[in-house]
């Protein structure tokens, strides 16, 4: 709304965070306020031009436009606040633009055995993350407790094992449940995890009962320090976590609302002729074009179709170009669904703007691909791109349309990210007969073409490495296996 239609009455007395822009619609200023009229009006009143010092004068003879969105309270709108100012970069907004960030929680679903992290950023890896939190003192403190209360690991090791565990301060106090060495079983343990996550989402009772109790025991015990802490943490987790105090929630899956509903949005929102039942999105994941690989995605009915999850090594581009690779593994995919005469998409996402676009369209036509709906979704401010608009859509945030392609986007990335790790972890492994004296590249084949892979070479024995590989004696079998199971092998000499 334009600043010479500012009518103070229009705006609501609630809290919120308000934007201000110059006459081209740059922002320029973003700030939040307990209550949104009190805080607006301030700036268009002329006594307070008359008082301004001389930033706060160029500011305000700058607004030309201005917008609000209404939150539920003074803490949400600080985090929104923090938000859009990393977003935009107001010129005016000096005092914030230093690089302090809330809390997050993050945990990584792929890890053999997820736990409970902290994090600075949101992150495009695959992971979840719920926050961000204000109060970082208790949200710590929250957190603390919540891995000793469900037996979490507090390791950094992404994958603990026995070396792990000599080096865990938690195997001492007991608080970890050692799925390391197996005291759990991996089912367990997600399960305990799942009981931390619905924590994180809101659902306190149950603990809050069980804190209460404990709490009451040790006052009748005369433990008041304990009771004392015991009551801190419960009010942190009602601080934290209580549905009345918590701001971002974790954002749904499409399936986990009603899929048809965010079909319908996207159809509306993007000039669809028909709803796009579905929907592919491809992700590309490399380091500076190393191991490089792409993903494929499929959403049904606004639900993920793994069924029809596909994953891609990058064949003819040698060095990082994001593009490029795009542009080879749209023209394989759809090459061989238009060989095998196979139905399209209903529509194709690519993440990135106008370059992914852009190499995304010109690989179909390329290949004489029939015209189908292309969109590329942008990272920085969820900006969907479409052919021939110099502009970007851009939907609420909350809007289920864009929820459902950002769904579609993280999977997509989840999906290439753990497909490159794979692919790296083999390339460590294989490695290790690089550095045996004596093995080529010739006989590295022949070892692999015998046994098959090299998990299958680690479980022959020396004799059957001997045995069954032509040219490789006893000494160099030994080598080999030694090399293989090199952990082992130190384990023992040094008992």
């Amino acid at each position: 709304m334009r600043k010479s239609e500012f009518h103070p009455s229009e705006i609501p007395g609630k809290p919120g965070v308000y934007v201000y822009r110059d006459w081209s619609g740059k922002v320029i200023y973003v700030g939040k306020a307990s209550n949104l009229r009190r805080r607006m009006s301030s700036y268009f009143q002329p006594s307070r031009l008359m008082r301004a010092d001389a930033k706060l004068r160029s500011l305000i003879n700058s607004i030309e436009d201005w917008s609000y969105e209404v939150v539920r309270t003074e803490s949400e709108a600080l985090i929104l606040e923090s938000r859009l100012i990393k977003d935009y970069a107001p010129y005016y907004n000096i005092l914030m633009r230093d690089d302090k960030r809330y809390l997050l929680l993050k945990i990584d679903w792929s890890e053999p055995f997820p736990t409970l992290k902290l994090a600075r950023l949101r992150k495009n890896d695959g992971a979840q993350y719920f926050g961000p939190f204000p109060n970082g003192g208790a949200l710590r403190m929250t957190l603390e407790f919540l891995l000793a209360h469900f037996g979490l690991r507090a390791c950094r090791d992404s994958n603990p094992d026995e070396e792990t565990r000599k080096r865990c301060l938690k195997r001492i106090v007991k608080d970890c449940c050692a799925p390391c060495i197996g005291a759990v079983s991996a089912e367990e343990y997600r399960q305990r995890v799942e009981r931390a996550v619905s924590v994180l989402e809101g659902n306190i009772g149950e603990l809050t009962a069980v804190l209460k109790q404990r709490m009451g025991e040790a006052a009748l015990e005369e433990k008041f320090e304990k009771a004392a802490h015991l009551r801190d943490i419960m009010t942190n987790l009602e601080t934290v976590f209580g549905k009345k105090n918590r701001i971002f929630a974790r954002p749904e899956l499409p399936g986990s609302s009603p899929g048809h509903e965010a079909v319908r949005a996207l159809a509306d929102a993007l000039g669809l002729e028909k709803p796009p039942v579905r929907i592919i999105g491809f992700d590309i994941s490399n380091i500076l074009g190393k191991l490089a690989v792409a993903s494929l995605v499929a959403f049904k009915d606004g639900k993920p179709d793994k069924e029809n999850y596909r994953r891609f090594r990058i064949r003819t581009v040698h060095q990082s170009d994001d593009f490029a690779m795009m542009h080879e593994v749209l023209t394989r995919h759809f090459g061989r669904l238009l060989e095998e005469k196979r139905p399209l998409p209903d529509l194709v996402m690519v993440d990135g703007g106008k370059g992914q676009l852009s190499s995304a369209i010109d690989a179909l036509v390329e290949i004489g691909c029939p015209p189908l709906p292309v969109i590329g979704l942008a990272k920085r401010n969820e900006e969907i791109y479409l052919p021939g608009r110099s502009e970007p859509v851009v939907l609420d945030r909350h809007d289920p349309a864009l929820r459902m392609l950002q769904a579609l986007r993280d999977e997509a990335h989840r999906f290439a990210i753990t497909y490159h790790r794979e692919l790296r972890n083999k390339r460590i492994e294989l490695s290790k007969l690089d550095e045996i004296p004596g093995i080529g590249s010739s006989r590295k084949r022949e070892l692999l073409r015998t046994f098959g892979s090299l998990r299958s070479l680690k479980k022959a024995t020396e004799q059957e490495i001997a045995s069954r590989v032509p040219g490789i004696g006893d000494e160099l079998a030994g080598k080999i296996y030694d090399a293989l199971h090199k952990n082992a092998t130190s384990d023992r000499q040094k008992s």
